[in-house]
């Protein structure tokens, strides 16, 4: 195990509040029914029959997100974090929860010893997975991250942007 990933998992596991380099985020609750049309129309057309629960407008590092949950029609709860891009929104990731034992045992290794007591499974566009890892107290901001994309899992040393 190289000194860096030894270092992340013990800062991670012990209570450290983030992955370092995290930025900063302004988040503002929407209600579901003051989506803006073109995110709800996205989010739809990728979900049929999605009922949204929840959003949040983020906004970091000049990039503004709307998280989108919902409970899907056979009751699957999912998250899209869309981007706007040129006035445009398109969804950059799509989340959902799983159980630490069903993440690739790849993914599980890269992870070490790390026992998290949530794991976020965030598709990316491109097909690369970013499996999010919540230490123990920390239910905002994972402790590690790890990247699973042609059967290679690395631990990421910097937040995932999205």
């Amino acid at each position: 195990m190289s000194i860096r990933l030894a270092l992340a998992l013990s800062l991670a596991m012990a209570g450290s509040s983030a992955i370092a380099g995290a930025p900063e985020t302004r988040i503002t609750p929407v209600a579901a029914a003051d989506l803006p049309p073109a995110v709800l129309a996205v989010v739809t057309k990728a979900a049929p029959g999605l009922k949204v629960i929840e959003a949040e407008l983020k906004e970091r590092e000049g990039r503004r997100y709307f998280d989108v949950e919902g409970v899907l029609p056979s009751g699957a709860e999912i998250e899209f974090d869309l981007l706007e891009k040129n006035g445009v929104w398109e969804i950059v990731e799509t989340q959902r929860d799983i159980a630490w034992a069903d993440a690739p045992a790849v993914v599980r290794t890269a992870a070490g010893k790390a026992q998290p007591v949530r794991v976020i499974e965030s598709t990316q566009n491109d097909g690369l997975v970013i499996y999010e890892l919540f230490a123990p107290g920390q239910p905002r901001t994972p402790a590690l991250e790890v990247s699973f994309k042609d059967g290679v899992a690395k631990v990421l040393a910097e937040t995932w942007p999205h």
